[in-house]
């Protein structure tokens, strides 16, 4: 299996207010992103994600450092690589005015796929997407979920073996988040090399091969998600559903070295509290746990955040 994506101390500085020093939003990155891998790339708000996403789809000049996508230099050949790469911004960059089939037929042209193909292809997207019967409504009048679904079609008109997702699911209701979480897995198994960022911790633990995790523009981790589980401290858990004598529950949570020693930790508070133990669970560790353990954030402080941006 090829790498799709080199990248080499890749670093971003943009100049500070007013004489202030340098921010620096990325500093000297590496990794390689496998062919036909899911990969994540996941951070608190700022972090460096979005910057490195614009480096690597030649939207804006690294301050030094590089990297190669699908083979070609991103210093000298960002001409060759914007062709064969497609990129879902967070933000729709389609057309208000125009309807799903035209829009389509636009990206087409401006990926330049010939003439003959374009129709063909815009049906055969607008079908793949379940988007037929919206043919011909304009893009504005389209729900949030179809909205993305479109903006993920128009990105593989040109049939890009790289897709750049930049949170695809953001303010998607369930079902349609649910829906665009199977495209992704549809695209991985038909070869597409899918670049994610999501602040949806469950969401890339679900769908990820490997996930890189991004901390003030450097990255501390990167592996795959059974691989940064084992890198949590020796401690096991279990939830514990603890019950008084009017019969309120409570479930929480007990650590330990080892099952045995969250377990007795559970009986001693039933004990001492004189309560009955209803239920004793097993806690896997999750991608979550991960994360807070890496950068002190949880799931639901970084979900706040993107939600002030």
């Amino acid at each position: 299996m090829s790498d799709v994506i080199q990248v080499a101390q890749l670093t971003k500085h943009y100049p500070g207010a007013r004489g202030a020093p340098p921010v620096r939003a990325v500093e000297g990155i590496e990794f390689t992103v496998r062919e036909g891998e899911v990969f994540g790339f996941l951070g608190p708000n700022g972090a460096g994600k979005t910057t490195t996403v614009r480096m690597l789809t030649g939207l804006t000049r690294p301050t030094a450092g590089g990297a190669r996508v699908l083979g070609y230099d991103l210093a000298t050949e960002v001409t060759q690589i914007k062709k064969r790469v497609g990129v879902v911004p967070e933000t729709s960059n389609l057309y208000d005015e125009l309807s799903a089939f035209d829009n389509l037929l636009f990206s087409m042209q401006l990926y330049g796929v010939p003439r003959r193909e374009r129709k063909a292809r815009a049906e055969e997207l607008l079908a793949r997407f379940r988007l037929s019967d919206k043919r011909d409504v304009p893009f504005a009048k389209l729900s949030r979920g179809m909205k993305r679904a479109l903006t993920i079609a128009a990105a593989l008109a040109h049939r890009p073996p790289l897709l750049f997702l930049d949170e695809p699911t953001t303010g998607l209701d369930v079902m349609s988040a649910r829906g665009l979480r199977g495209m992704i897995a549809d695209l991985r198994r038909e070869g597409v090399t899918v670049f994610l960022t999501t602040h949806y911790l469950e969401e890339a633990e679900r769908l990820c091969d490997r996930i890189a995790i991004i901390v003030q523009g450097r990255i501390v981790a990167l592996d795959t998600v059974d691989g940064l589980k084992a890198r949590l401290p020796a401690r096991l858990a279990v939830e514990a559903t603890l019950a008084d004598g009017d019969g309120r529950t409570e479930t929480l949570r007990f650590e330990g070295r080892s099952v045995e020693e969250a377990t007795q930790a559970a009986l001693a508070r039933a004990t001492a509290e004189g309560r009955r133990v209803l239920a004793l669970n097993t806690v896997r560790p999750t991608l979550e746990d991960v994360f807070v353990h890496l950068t002190g954030l949880s799931a639901e402080v970084m979900l706040a955040e993107k939600g002030r941006t």
